[in-house]
């Protein structure tokens, strides 16, 4: 299944307190977007690889090539502003959408998503919650969901690029703006989203405790 990879890796790192995108911090010589590209860049099935980033930081920190492959774009203002910017430039039908942050994602679960799509229009890799997660109003607990129905979402996240765009562009005259790309096409798409288990060690660094 031939498909291209978009990989949004345009934050500040504001909370890991760097002082510059965490996605340049070098982990054993390579920085964490390095890590991040890394199956991407391995698999013969991805035609194209979109980061989305700040272009002259990743030409300062990223020193190898892959002239034809990878395509570099410009982030936004928000996540959801970075990932339309890196739709404007995907060629595929399927797009997997992806964490910089992330570099520990493996070949598979690359490998599982694609299995899912061969019979869905989009899938998601999640991991079932650890914590008792409570709904909290104005400091005082509310109610506590039922644990066993909760998932965490990971990425990547799979889906038809029409469908994403499309959800993308209803999203944009509303003013909605969503914690991930998967919420965009349940609100906007009539498309299930197949639920592909992922692992706990596909983390997102965020705060320096990932880092331990």
């Amino acid at each position: 299944m031939n498909y291209s990879a978009l990989i949004v890796a345009a934050g500040s790192g504001t909370r890991m307190n760097l002082g510059y995108n965490k996605v340049f911090y070098r982990l054993d010589g390579k920085t964490i977007l390095e890590y991040s590209i890394e199956q991407f860049l391995n698999d013969s099935e991805c035609e194209q690889i979109v980061i989305v980033t700040d272009l002259d930081k990743y030409r300062l920190h990223i020193k190898h090539k892959s002239e034809g492959k990878i395509v570099l774009c410009e982030g936004g203002q928000t996540r959801q502003e970075s990932v339309w910017n890196g739709l404007n430039a995907i060629m595929s039908d399927i797009v997997f959408v992806h964490d910089g942050a992330r570099p520990y994602i493996q070949a598979k679960n690359i490998n599982d998503l694609k299995i899912a799509m061969k019979d869905n229009k989009a899938a998601c890799l999640m991991v079932p919650c650890k914590d008792t997660i409570k709904f909290v109003k104005d400091g005082v607990v509310e109610r506590t969901p039922d644990r066993s129905s909760l998932m965490s979402a990971q990425t990547p996240q799979v889906f038809y690029t029409d469908d994403l765009i499309s959800a993308m562009k209803q999203a944009m005259q509303e003013g909605f703006v969503a914690s991930d790309d998967a919420s965009l096409v349940e609100r906007y798409c009539d498309v299930r989203i197949k639920v592909v288990e992922g692992s706990y060690e596909n983390i997102k660094i965020t705060t320096p405790e990932d880092l331990k």
